[in-house]
């Protein structure tokens, strides 16, 4: 019978936890793109200038200029495929803080709107999420991944208790494998050294039954 040595199990049970895991809880993270759709702002805070520089920016990311955005009461219509495309991505549920601003030369940047941006609001069935501030903005982000997020993000109800009692006998099945290869191991061993002892006992047996046979012959060591 092949038995495995004890080293390699372990390398072979590691990899196959891992595995596991991943298959079952890698849909709660990817990285869902959201790009600007549409936008239309309603007024401008920059005197100085004619045209305004508007832009998007997430706490801690580097802030996306729209270069066509010059004009107020204006409808800009995007593809997706820009090259200032995507705003920004979400790899989790977590929300981020962001906001609409334009560029001041005096003082501090204005801003349009500030909120918490959150895969969650990616609410309709296309992935689009509608952010209105009254004599603002109107604006269309499109995140279809979103969706995938919030569905296994929020898994719920008889879905998830069934998810993770899945899990659950997984992990146990695996640890009991475990358990097993261990035994047989051990078994093994014990096995190998019984035999070795019985064998040894033979041995030194047969050397006690050939000196009772010189006895019963007289073949004793003759001085």
């Amino acid at each position: 019978m092949l038995v495995p040595h004890p080293r390699n199990s372990r390398v072979f049970i590691a990899p196959l936890f891992f595995c596991i895991f991943h298959t079952l809880f890698t849909g709660s993270v990817l990285c869902a793109e959201v790009s600007l759709s549409s936008i239309e702002i309603f007024k401008t805070h920059e005197w100085l200038k004619v045209t305004p520089t508007v832009y998007f920016l997430c706490k801690g990311e580097n802030k996306t200029v729209f270069p066509d955005v010059k004009k107020s009461h204006a409808f800009y219509d995007f593809n997706g495929q820009e090259s200032w495309q995507p705003l920004t991505n979400f790899s989790s549920k977590k929300c981020k803080r962001c906001g609409f601003y334009e560029e001041d030369s005096i003082k501090s940047d204005d801003v349009f709107d500030e909120w918490e941006f959150c895969p969650s609001d990616f609410t309709i069935s296309n992935g689009e999420y509608i952010r209105f501030r009254e004599n603002e903005f109107n604006a269309t982000f499109l995140c279809p991944e979103c969706l995938s997020i919030c569905g296994v993000a929020n898994l719920s109800g008889e879905h998830g208790k069934k998810a993770m009692h899945v899990a659950v006998v997984v992990l146990l099945s695996g640890l009991v494998l475990a358990i097993l290869a261990v035994g047989v191991i051990v078994a093994n061993k014990f096995w190998q050294k019984k035999r070795r002892e019985q064998d040894q006992v033979r041995f030194l047996k047969l050397f006690e039954d050939g000196d009772d046979v010189e006895d019963e012959l007289g073949l004793g060591t003759v001085i």
